[in-house]
């Protein structure tokens, strides 16, 4: 009996979807797609920086056809299952299976240990990214990886470089940058919402989570922003996770504006869908509405600006404050933030809008 092994759908152990769908044998099976290159990814990361890898995937599809791609995660819900032929959440059982299986290329994108400790155990026949040294901690592969590697150590690098991350991270596996876009799935069928008619919507997202506190933007400042946003006319959602419940109800109750409380991502990917602008500081809710084709107005204070590919979709705002709380977990003055006014914010707001 002929068996396709290299065939996309074979999974080895149990029936494949064709098989299952109608019945159909490898040897006539019109279905058979063989598989010329395995790729396994290896990015774990935060959830955002998950999805503004993605762009990756667009030129993998575009140079490797007929490649066969495996993603090992931390947050398999946020990646698009039509473009990736295996999710792997970040556990021992797909650890174990990545470790053992071959693959033609390797693509390890993370610098933290246990990402890089997992790459040096990946069988592959190319290797890009970064692997364990002699050290036993991050250590660049190639010279693409070395200048990814220099700029998180040493912040002159850093400030000194131009490339946003999804063109360093294209670079660094052997491709030429074409600012390519995110590759985001929403749920399907796509879920109905019960926002405000009144239009253009402003998503607020008012958290960023706790490894950067000092991204925060004052919980005063996001009150008067919302209040003055519903007095222009304009819709105003409050955005948020668990840890933003609290805040954005209060938010709500003094200023109007709308607020449906906190979803797993998937069901927040479709209410950002709803959205005509997100207005947030660095976190999850950027690269989502970015990945959807929404405006965006970034706060940044920490980070390098030049890192964030905004595709033309918005603005960066800094605060008034030359502070010195670059990558750094504990801004010196207490919270540099409080320094980018609501003012400065609002004509951001009207002024991508009218784009």
């Amino acid at each position: 009996m002929i068996v396709h092994r290299d065939c996309r759908y074979f999974l080895g152990d149990r029936p494949c979807r064709p098989h299952k769908k109608e019945g159909v044998h490898c040897r006539d099976c019109s279905y058979y797609d063989p598989v010329e290159e395995r790729f396994l990814i290896i990015k774990l990361g935060a959830a955002g920086d998950v999805i503004r890898t993605t762009p990756l995937l667009r030129v993998l599809k575009a140079h490797h056809p007929r490649a066969h791609i495996t993603w090992l995660t931390r947050s398999p819900e946020v990646l698009p299952s039509k473009w990736i032929d295996r999710i792997l959440p970040f556990t021992l059982d797909a650890i174990t299976g990545v470790t053992s299986a071959p693959f033609s290329h390797l693509l390890s994108l993370d610098k933290d240990p246990e990402a890089v400790a997992i790459a040096s155990q990946v069988k592959a026949a190319h290797r890009k990214g970064f692997v364990l040294g002699p050290e036993g901690l991050c250590f660049p592969v190639d010279e693409p990886a070395q200048d990814k590697f220099l700029t998180g150590i040493f912040d002159d690098v850093s400030k000194a470089n131009r490339k946003s991350y999804p063109q360093e991270i294209v670079e660094m596996c052997g491709y030429a940058y074409g600012r390519e876009r995110y590759v985001l799935e929403l749920p399907e069928p796509e879920l109905e919402w019960n926002l405000p008619t009144t239009r253009p919507l402003v998503g607020l997202a008012t958290g960023c989570g706790p490894r950067w506190a000092h991204r925060n933007w004052p919980d005063e400042h996001w009150t008067e922003l919302a209040k003055r946003l519903v007095v222009e006319g304009l819709g105003v959602v409050l955005l948020g996770g668990p840890a933003e419940e609290e805040k954005n109800r209060q938010i709500a109750r003094a200023s109007g504006a709308f607020y449906a409380g906190h979803f797993r991502l998937p069901i927040f990917f479709s209410l950002v869908n709803q959205l005509d602008l997100v207005v947030t500081a660095v976190s999850l809710a950027v690269h989502v509405a970015l990945g959807l084709g929404k405006r965006v107005v970034l706060f940044n204070n920490i980070f390098s600006p030049y890192e964030f590919e905004l595709y033309d979709q918005g603005v960066i705002l800094a605060p008034e404050y030359d502070c010195t709380c670059y990558y750094d977990p504990v801004c010196p003055i207490g919270g540099c933030m409080k320094y980018l006014y609501p003012n400065r914010v609002l004509e951001a707001i009207r002024k991508e809008l009218a784009r």
